[in-house]
Order: C-alpha cells, then sequence, then structure tokens
C-alpha cells in the first residue's frame, strides 16, 4: 500500500479530475450513436493510462531539477520512495496500454496514438527550448476531443477541435499561473516559461487572456452544437464565474492562493462543464 501511495503521488492521481470530467463531456456532445460501454471503458482507460505516462515522464525527465527546487524536494521520486528503474517501467506498461486501448477502440487511434506519446515526451522538454511549454502542454489536452471523435467516429469534426481549443487554453491558463510559483528558481536554473519571460504581471495577464479564450470556444460550440441549449449557456455563466474567481485569487504581489486557484477551482471547472453537459443531453 505504501508502494501504491507513492505512485499515485508520483503521477497526481487526483489531478485527473482535470481530464476526466472533460472527455466524458466530450463523449456526450460528440457521438453520433451513443457510445457502448466497451467505448467508454476503454475512452476512459486510455485517458488514464496516457496522463499517467505522460506525469511519469515528467517526474523522470525532471529529476535533477526536482532535486534543486525547494518546493519538489520531497516528491515521491526526489526522496527515493520510488526509483529511476521503477517510473521507467511505469513509462512502459502505461503507454503500452495506451496504445492497447487505442487498439481496442479502431484502427485510426491506433495509428495516432504514437502522436500523443511523443507529445506527453516533449513537454517536459519543453521548457528547455521554449518560453511557452504551457502551450504544448494545451496541445496535449487539445487532443482530448479530438481522439475522443477519432475513438468514437473515426473523425475530426470542426465541433471536436472548438472543444479542443476550449480545453487547450484552459489548461494552458492555469499552467502559467501553477508555473509563478518556481518563477524565481526557473530563472536561476535557466529553465524557460512565460513568467520567466515576460514577468508575473504580464504572465498574468496572459493567462487570462488564455481563459478568455477557453469562455469564447465554450460558447461558440453551444453555437456550434443544436444539441445543446439552455442548460449549457446558462452553465456557461458559472464556469466563467469559476474562472473569474480563480483569477481574482492571484495577484502580482500575493501568489499565496495558487494551490487553491489551481487545485480546487479549476477541479471545479472540470466537474461543473460536465455535469451541466449530461444535463442539457438528458434534459
Amino acid at each position: 500500500m505504501g508502494k501504491l501511495k507513492a505512485y499515485a503521488e508520483l503521477v497526481k492521481f487526483e489531478h485527473t479530475i482535470f481530464a476526466l470530467p472533460f472527455a466524458l463531456a466530450s463523449v456526450l456532445i460528440l457521438y453520433e450513436r451513443f457510445p457502448s460501454l466497451w467505448q467508454i471503458f476503454w475512452i476512459v482507460v486510455a485517458l488514464v493510462s496516457a496522463r499517467t505516462a505522460g506525469m511519469a515522464f515528467n517526474r523522470l525527465i525532471d529529476e535533477p531539477y526536482d532535486r534543486l527546487n525547494p518546493r519538489t524536494q520531497n516528491w515521491p521520486l526526489v526522496k527515493g520512495d520510488v526509483s529511476r528503474e521503477e517510473v521507467k517501467r511505469l513509462i512502459l506498461i502505461s503507454s503500452a496500454v495506451f496504445i492497447f486501448a487505442s487498439l481496442m477502440l479502431n484502427w485510426l487511434a491506433f495509428l495516432l496514438s504514437p502522436v500523443v506519446i511523443f507529445l506527453l515526451w516533449f513537454y517536459p522538454q519543453a521548457k528547455r527550448l521554449t518560453y511557452y511549454p504551457h502551450f504544448v502542454l494545451g496541445l496535449v489536452y487539445f487532443l482530448i476531443p479530438v481522439a475522443v471523435d477519432v475513438a468514437l467516429n473515426e473523425r475530426v469534426s470542426l465541433e471536436a477541435l472548438v472543444l479542443g481549443l476550449a480545453m487547450g487554453s484552459w489548461v494552458a491558463g492555469f499552467d502559467i499561473l501553477y508555473a509563478l510559483q518556481d518563477y524565481e528558481f526557473d530563472k536561476s536554473v535557466g529553465l524557460k516559461s512565460i513568467p520567466v519571460k515576460f514577468g508575473i504581471e504580464k504572465a498574468i495577464k496572459i493567462a487570462r487572456l488564455s481563459h478568455i479564450v477557453t469562455f469564447i470556444s465554450l460558447l461558440f460550440l453551444g453555437l456550434l452544437d443544436e444539441r445543446l441549449g439552455f442548460i449549457y449557456f446558462s452553465g456557461l455563466v458559472l464556469i466563467a464565474l469559476f474562472l473569474v474567481y480563480e483569477h481574482s485569487l492571484i495577484k502580482p504581489n500575493d501568489l499565496s492562493k495558487i494551490n487553491k486557484a489551481f487545485f480546487t477551482v479549476n477541479g471545479w471547472v472540470s466537474v461543473a462543464f460536465f455535469f451541466v453537459v449530461l444535463l442539457d443531453v438528458l434534459i
């Protein structure tokens, strides 16, 4: 149980709440024929295994910096609760499960699965190469609705692209905010990010702009899809309020509430979106 807990902490398993409700909402929005339990099961398996591989890549590649950063010195790989070899095995197993889950969905999903694995590996490398790694992570999440559309319908629709833009800009925005807490450390060791490039105040403005794109994309999605109606548009008001509240918690001279903004509020955004879509589709 101790080892299992260490693995769960390593990949921040609880953060699946950011992606899973959005993925399930994508299923409800994008299906042409109502999906079978078989399809839903393998979509969930694919999502969880891909996210596990991505987090394990992140921790393995970032380990030298995690050892130096006071904020991350108690993380499982740094403390030795999990070894590098165990993390490598976790990457291999979760990547294999993801590829197999893609195969169980359809051939197109299977053929495209290596692209996802590559992006999961590339994201932790991006902060060494570009000041915009947050948008690489956004691209990973952009692919979730696209992948759902491929899994269900073997196509990529305009609705999937718009929902992907909403999800990608949402994740990129809160990843910029999350990077604020490592601003001084990243500068000192030469890691790149939008806060390092533009400073804290401008980075907060860029995150706000990213979340405005999220809201506009979700609004456009509602206009595109005839199945989405009053409940959906009413729910967007709630999501907008969550995003406004998130940004009210973070100020250039006070970053003490970043964790609340990142973990709590964004979790509610994802869960609220799923239930809004579910209610609209059911009613």
